[in-house]
């Protein structure tokens, strides 16, 4: 009875096949297989007018939209470009195309990695070849990777970067910039839910790695809800970013010093007994009776302690007339004894922002 060994690379000997000659075998199909792709994808050309449309297509689906662009800091400025995602539609829908990534080789705690794009109709080809150690880096050190799941994740990811790297490189950087700015009036075009509970939805995400609210609105420079289309559209590439690992969150949000938290209980936490007490805490105030025309006993509405909260965010000029038109445009959601609020917090801030631009202590 044979050896099922045998059975699986049998020879005229009767004896197993070296290991070099499968793998020379194996190089061989691959040739083949790569000649027999060439000669289809020069036999059947692209027709680039109708893979152009077939990409704008795709780019009309607001699932792909949303995950479209990603964007990082970079010293003072923004740089945003295609995502992987993105760039796998535009291969896809292009045509003729081979890409990957192949993990040529593991050793010593690090893998050998290469991401390839192929344009088999014009024989152009984009290759980048990097090493990934096997290490996780978190903000209180690294470690070595072990589990071969980890170490795959790891792997994949960076050569998904790489990979996206690639088949930009092939693509006509035309298409590219067409492909972002169709997916960019998607996102701002009509949508049947309401652009606040969309906000809404971002904040929350944001919530979950990390980002509260209050650092998103510091980012904003305004409450939540004056977002606009514009904005969410930023808000969501910085989010993918810090999801894929392009940036961390720390890049784009302050987070709240002890200073600016102390202010934030003023906003809410000491503002609200002054307004139940009728009055702005101050000892005139104090004597302050309803029949005065005080507000004794009222209870700080939820869009006066926003407008609080985004005023005392503000550190420059611009920001602080822009709050102030905030509170014009609020006037009516207000109370006489909130409006007092308001104005004298802008009239403190706008005499701190003047004192510090004059240099004075």
């Amino acid at each position: 009875m044979m050896n099922p060994t045998d059975m699986m690379t049998p020879t005229l000997a009767g004896k197993r096949e070296p290991i070099g000659g499968m793998l020379a075998v194996a190089e061989s199909r691959s040739a083949q297989e790569t000649q027999v792709a060439m000669v289809i994808a020069q036999r059947f050309p692209r027709d680039q007018v109708a893979a152009y449309e077939r990409i704008m297509t795709s780019c009309n689906r607001r699932a792909l939209a949303e995950n479209a662009v990603y964007a990082f800091p970079r010293g003072s400025q923004t740089v945003s470009g295609p995502s992987i995602r993105l760039a796998e539609v535009l291969a896809q829908n292009w045509g003729n195309l081979d890409f990957g990534i192949s993990e040529l080789e593991q050793r010593d705690g690090e893998s050998v990695v290469q991401a390839y794009c192929w344009d088999m109709e014009t024989n152009t080809r984009q290759t980048k070849t990097f090493t990934v150690p096997h290490v996780r880096y978190t903000k209180n050190g690294s470690y070595d990777l072990k589990d071969p799941r980890d170490i795959y994740e790891l792997v994949a990811n960076q050569g998904a970067r790489r990979l996206r790297a690639c088949i930009l490189g092939i693509i006509p950087g035309d298409i590219v910039d067409a492909a972002v700015a169709e997916c960019e009036k998607t996102l701002q075009g009509q949508s049947g839910e309401p652009l606040q509970d969309r906000v809404r939805k971002m904040v929350a995400a944001f919530g979950r790695i990390g980002v509260t609210a209050e650092m998103v609105v510091r980012r904003l420079g305004h409450v939540v809800e004056a977002t606009g289309e514009a904005e969410l559209v930023e808000l969501r590439k910085i989010f993918r970013s810090i999801s894929d690992g392009m940036s961390g969150a720390a890049q784009w949000f302050d987070r709240p010093s002890p200073i600016d938290k102390d202010a934030t209980a003023t906003a809410g936490d000491l503002v609200r007994p002054r307004l139940a007490d009728g009055g702005t805490g101050s000892d005139e105030d104090n004597t302050t009776s309803p029949a005065d025309g005080g507000d004794r006993g009222h209870s700080p509405s939820d869009r006066f302690l926003e407008l609080v909260a985004s005023v005392k965010s503000k550190r420059s000029p611009n920001g602080i007339l822009q709050a102030k038109q905030e509170v014009i445009a609020s006037r009516d959601h207000l109370s006489d004894l909130e409006r007092d609020e308001l104005a004298k917090l802008l009239e403190e801030k706008i005499s701190s922002v003047t004192h510090r631009k004059n240099g004075d202590v």
